[in-house]
């Protein structure tokens, strides 16, 4: 049975967080609010907790995967970014935006595209994932909680727990969360091209 926490959306419980971040360190698997909309989400190195992802979301193998990164720091560590991509990416972060782009060698080889090598990156403005980002001192694997044959994420918490009670550890509730996916941006080949228009404004990649 998950757990159920309910953080305040501006101020998230310090006990709350460190709770949640507890449970990501026993290799946990979390459902949590984004700044676009809910995700799964577990430690990089939790191999099983990505094979939960896949069963919960039926995923392929040419799935690309988000880490969602505390900061630009942060993510400069996981991703290859040359000048004009670095001016792009830092314009439009932190915001509702993924970015694919070459991975370093920090990124678990089950991570990434199986032919392209990239992985997917983003860096959300949302208070309460901020928190958790800045307790566990490392980014989250994400995936966007959209269920098999449904159009839309799952926006409530509540909805959450009961739909995915026995399949993940954690349910944070901060309140509404929206419906929209991040957009997405491939960069891998230096010119951006939109694999997915979102949340985030795409108009400044095209």
């Amino acid at each position: 049975m998950a757990k159920y926490f309910d953080v305040h959306p501006d101020n998230p419980q310090t006990r709350a967080i460190s709770q949640v971040v507890g449970i990501l360190r026993d290799d946990g698997l979390i459902a949590y609010p984004t700044d676009s909309c809910y995700a799964l989400g577990c430690r990089i190195g939790n191999a099983k907790g990505l094979d939960r992802i896949r069963e919960i979301r039926r995923l392929g193998s040419g799935h690309h995967f988000t880490l969602v990164c505390r900061d630009f720091a942060q993510l400069g560590q996981f991703v290859q970014i040359n000048n004009a991509v670095f001016r792009l990416v830092k314009a439009s972060t932190p915001g509702s935006y993924t970015f694919i782009l070459p991975a370093t060698r920090e990124v678990p080889r089950r991570l990434l595209h199986p032919k392209k090598k990239t992985v997917g990156v983003r860096i959300p403005e949302n208070v309460v994932t901020q928190a958790i980002l800045a307790e566990l001192g490392e980014p989250l694997l994400s995936s966007t909680l959209l269920l098999p044959g449904q159009e839309e994420p799952l926006t409530q918490g509540w909805e959450i727990k009961e739909e995915l009670d026995h399949v993940v550890d954690a349910v944070i509730d901060s309140g509404e969360c929206g419906t929209v996916p991040t957009t997405v941006v491939d960069l891998s080949d230096g010119e951006p091209e939109i694999l997915r228009v979102g949340a985030g404004d795409p108009s400044r990649f095209e």
